[in-house]
C-alpha cells in the first residue's frame, strides 16, 4: 500500500535527543578584523565584532582594541555575514523520491550552510506547540523556524496532497477568509502562508485561483492579527494581484511571461519582497552531488541517489541550450522567463529575499540555500546583493529584522564566517569556516557525523493513556487533547469526507464519518487520531496488549497504525449497522506489504481507521469509546 505523506507529515520528528552545539567556549568574544558584510546592502568594511551572551555588543573599527576579557577570534582575512534565511522551505519532506524523510536532520542540513532562520511551509496548526516546546527545551539544535498556517482555494495547489481539510484551510470568498484566520490564530501562527495561484507551468492542468476580493480579505486579517503573508504565486497576472492586495512577499519566481511596468509599480508601491525560489526551477540533473551535498544528505538518501557524481564544484550556474541538465521544455521556457524576471526586477530597484521550495525533489535542505545566492547572482544581482537579499532583506519581509538578518549592536549574534571572497565569487559562500547561532558556536563537523548516522534520528516517546477517545469532550479534542483530521488518495479530484460528532443517545456522542469515493483505481477516506499533538512526539503503548473500540458502519475497513519508525501496522475489521466492540491485539497486527520489522509498541503515532470503496461509491462508519487495553 503506499504510504500517505500525511503520514510522513504527521510524523513530525523535529528535534532529536542528541546536540550539536557547542557550549564549552565564553559567551563574551571578538570576532576580529573581518571582513564585515552587514546585512544592510553597505559596502563591506573591516571590523571587530564583539558579542556578549547571545547578542552583539558593538561593532569596532578593525584596528581598536577588543574589550578586556573577551576570548578574540583572529578573522583576518575572512568574511563574516549575518545568519542566512530562508524563507520558504517544507521541513518534513525528503528531497530525494524514495528516500525517508528525516526531519531532525534536516534541521541540521541548513545549521551546517548556515542558514540560521527559515520558514516553514510543510506543518499544519497543531505541530506548532510541540515543535516550539521541544526546541525551547533545547532537545535539539535547530534554525529559528518561522512557522506558517497554510490556506489554498477549492481544487487549488497546496490543497491537492491528500492531507485532509485543517492542513491547508479552503477559501473561496471574503468572509470565509477571514474566518480561516481566525481559526488559526489561536495557534499562533509566525506567517500565513497563501496557495494564490492556479497556474502549473504549463505541463499540466491549472488549478483553481484565490480572487482579488478573497486574499485582499485574508491579507488584511492576518496584518490586524500581526501576521505576514506569502504566497504561492508564480505567474504575472495573479503576481499583480498579489501585490494588490498587500502580500508581504511573493514567494515564488515569475515564470510565464515577462514583468512588466505595472507590477513593478505595485510592488515598489506595496513593498512587496520577491523571492524567486530559483533553486527549485533551475534545469539542471537532480542526482549530481557537491561536497557541500554531501554532507547534508543522510544515508538514505545518498543511497537513492545512485550511480553518485562528486565533481569538484556545483553544477553550472547557465546550462548549455540542449544539455541534458536542462529538463523538459516547460521548465527550459520557464527558466528563461525566470532569469529575465530577475534582472529586470532587480534593475527596477525590487526588494529580493530568498527562498527555495527545499523538500521539493532534488531542491535539497540546507544546499538549496546556499544554491539559491549563487543563481540570484547568475540571474543579475551582485555578489553583495544577493547576501544582502539573504539577510536583512529576508529580515524585514518576516518583521523581524528588529532581532536579526543585520550585523549591529543589539541584534542575535547568528553569524556566519567564510573563507574566501564571497563578494567577488559568489560560489565562496560555500566554503563556511565557522557558524554562530545566538552567540555560541557550532560544531559542523559533529552535525556532519550526525546527519551521517545511518538509521532515523530518535527522538523521546510519551507515555500512552488507556482512554483515548470517547468524544465526550465539549472542545471538540479527544480525550488525550488531539484533533481528529482527515486524509484521502490524492489529487483535485480525491475522496471527499465529511465528519463530526453525533448523538449516539442521550447524552452520549460518537463520531460520525462519510465518504464519497473518487472516480480513481484505489480511492480511500481515513480519519486520524493522533496519539500525540499533531503526531509530533511518539508514543509508547508497550503496556497496552491492544486497542478496542465501538463501531457502526457497513463493511470493510482497516485500522492502520504508523510508527516513527516508517513502519504502518494495519488490522482489518467489520462493521455492520448494529453498535459492536472491536477488539484487535497489537501481536496479531499484520505489517504493511512489504514491511518487515516486528511490533515494538513504543513510537506510535496515531490510529487510522480507513473506508475504501470501488470509484464512485459511498461509505460510512461511526466509531465510539476508543481506548488501549491491558
Amino acid at each position: 500500500m503506499k504510504r500517505l505523506l500525511l503520514f510522513t507529515l504527521l510524523a513530525a520528528a523535529f528535534f532529536s535527543t542528541g546536540t550539536a552545539r557547542q557550549t564549552n567556549q565564553s559567551d563574551f568574544f571578538a570576532i576580529a578584523g573581518a571582513s564585515v558584510v552587514d546585512g544592510t546592502g553597505a559596502e563591506a568594511r573591516r571590523a571587530t565584532v564583539v558579542v556578549r551572551g547571545e547578542r552583539i555588543e558593538s561593532v569596532l573599527p578593525a584596528d581598536a582594541k577588543p574589550p578586556a576579557g573577551a576570548r578574540v577570534i583572529n578573522a583576518e582575512g575572512l568574511t563574516l555575514i549575518p545568519g542566512i534565511f530562508d524563507l520558504h522551505t517544507h521541513l518534513p519532506y525528503s528531497s530525494i523520491r524514495g528516500a525517508t524523510s528525516d526531519w531532525p536532520k534536516n534541521l541540521k542540513a541548513y545549521l551546517y550552510c548556515g542558514v540560521t532562520s527559515v520558514v516553514d511551509f510543510g506543518t499544519y496548526p497543531e505541530t506548532f506547540e510541540p515543535m516550539r516546546r521541544l526546541s525551547k527545551a533545547g532537545v535539539v539544535v535547530a534554525p529559528r523556524i518561522s512557522l506558517a498556517a497554510r490556506m489554498s482555494t477549492p481544487g487549488g495547489h497546496g490543497a491537492e496532497g491528500g492531507r485532509g481539510d485543517f492542513f491547508s484551510l479552503e477559501v473561496s470568498t471574503p468572509r470565509e477568509a477571514r474566518a480561516a484566520v481566525r481559526r488559526v490564530v489561536p495557534y499562533q501562527p509566525d506567517v500565513i502562508k497563501v496557495f494564490t495561484d492556479g497556474w502549473r507551468y504549463g505541463a499540466a492542468p491549472d488549478m483553481t485561483s484565490m480572487n482579488e476580493d478573497t486574499l485582499t480579505a485574508l491579507v488584511d486579517e492576518a496584518h490586524k492579527n500581526g501576521l505576514e503573508v506569502l504566497t504561492h504565486t508564480v505567474s504575472l497576472d495573479k503576481a499583480k494581484i498579489a501585490a494588490r492586495a498587500g502580500v508581504d512577499v511573493i514567494a515564488h519566481g515569475i515564470g510565464d511571461k515577462d514583468a512588466d511596468e505595472e507590477l513593478i509599480k505595485l510592488m515598489k508601491e506595496k513593498g512587496t519582497t520577491y523571492a524567486p525560489t530559483l533553486a527549485v526551477y533551475e534545469p539542471r540533473a537532480r542526482d549530481i552531488l557537491s561536497p557541500t551535498l554531501a554532507a547534508v544528505l543522510d544515508p538514505a538518501a545518498l543511497r537513492v541517489m545512485a550511480p553518485p557524481l562528486v565533481p569538484p564544484q556545483n553544477p553550472p550556474l547557465k546550462p548549455a541550450a540542449g544539455s541534458a541538465e536542462n529538463g523538459d521544455a516547460p521548465r527550459v521556457r520557464r527558466w528563461g522567463v525566470l532569469q529575465r524576471n530577475t534582472a529586470a526586477l532587480r534593475k527596477a530597484g525590487i526588494s529580493f529575499g530568498t527562498g527555495t521550495d527545499a523538500g521539493v525533489t532534488g531542491t535539497h535542505h540546507g544546499w538549496a540555500t546556499l544554491r539559491e545566492l549563487q543563481l540570484l547572482v547568475a540571474g543579475g544581482l551582485t555578489p553583495l546583493e544577493a547576501i544582502t537579499a539573504a539577510t536583512g532583506n529576508a529580515a524585514r519581509a518576516i518583521k523581524v529584522d528588529g532581532e536579526r538578518g543585520t550585523i549591529a549592536p543589539g541584534r542575535l549574534a547568528d553569524l556566519v564566517l567564510l573563507e574566501g571572497e564571497p563578494l567577488k565569487n559568489i560560489g565562496d559562500i560555500e566554503k563556511i569556516k565557522r557558524i554562530f547561532l545566538g552567540g555560541r558556536e557550532l560544531d559542523r563537523e559533529r552535525l556532519a557525523r550526525e546527519i551521517a548516522t545511518p538509521g532515523i534520528s530518535p527522538i523521546p516517546s510519551i507515555k500512552a493513556q488507556e482512554l483515548i477517545d470517547d468524544f465526550e469532550k465539549p472542545n471538540g479534542r479527544s480525550s488525550i487533547d488531539t484533533l481528529w483530521v482527515n486524509s484521502s488518495d490524492s489529487g483535485v479530484d480525491a475522496s471527499k469526507m465529511i465528519f463530526g460528532k453525533i448523538a449516539r443517545e442521550a447524552g452520549n456522542q460518537a463520531l460520525s464519518i462519510t465518504a464519497r469515493m473518487a472516480e480513481k483505481d484505489r480511492p480511500f477516506g481515513r480519519i486520524n487520531l493522533p496519539l500525540s499533538r499533531g503526531a509530533v512526539e511518539p508514543v509508547d503503548a508497550r503496556e497496552f496488549r491492544g486497542v478496542k473500540f465501538d463501531a457502526r458502519g457497513d463493511g470493510d475497513y482497516r485500522l492502520l497504525i504508523p510508527t516513527y519508525s516508517t513502519v504502518i501496522f494495519q488490522a482489518p475489521f467489520k462493521a455492520s449497522p448494529q453498535w459492536q466492540t472491536i477488539t484487535i491485539d497489537f501481536a496479531s497486527l499484520p505489517q504493511q506489504q512489504g514491511q518487515s520489522a516486528a511490533w515494538r509498541g513504543d513510537d506510535l503515532l496515531m490510529l487510522s481507521f480507513e473506508i475504501a470503496r470501488k470509484a464512485g461509491e459511498f461509505g460510512w462508519l461511526e466509531l465510539d469509546n476508543i481506548r488501549f487495553y491491558r
